[in-house]
């Protein structure tokens, strides 16, 4: 197996289009940086509700630029997780949704979404915990 790569049970120890996620360059550390920022994530969960137009999009991803919101569709878009369609309409109607490549995205982070809706209590009383340590150090 190459250095930097893991093995999981069920997946061979063949790394054909893996590297090292160590380094920046490796294309699957990429794809995961894209999809690990909070704005790609909430993006798709938005999405895999059902198509939305741009400017609703916009209103449920609370906090996200218009720019932001652009340039996270077109890299989403480009990944192959998300399709955008056209409709000539006047003014021009568009279309963003989750394809089915970004749906077994979605069924992975789902465990995540999970986890923290279930964790949060546990996560809060952990920051509790240590702002509390930090106030007393300091």
């Amino acid at each position: 197996m190459q250095d930097g790569t893991f093995s999981t049970p069920g997946h061979s120890d063949e790394t054909a289009m893996r590297g090292d996620v160590f380094a920046a360059d490796c294309p699957t550390r990429q794809l995961l940086d894209r999809i690990a920022d909070k704005w790609s994530a909430l993006i798709l969960i938005v999405l895999g509700q059902g198509p939305i137009r741009f400017n609703a999009l916009k209103q449920r991803v609370d906090g996200v630029s218009q720019k932001m919101l652009s340039q996270t569709l077109k890299s989403l878009e480009r990944d192959g997780l998300v399709s955008r369609s056209v409709v000539a309409t006047v003014p021009v109607t568009v279309t963003y949704a989750v394809t089915p490549l970004g749906r077994g995205l979605m069924a992975s982070m789902q465990a995540m979404i999970d986890w923290a809706e279930t964790r949060m209590p546990e996560v809060a009383a952990a920051q509790a915990d240590y702002d509390r340590r930090s106030r007393e150090t300091h």
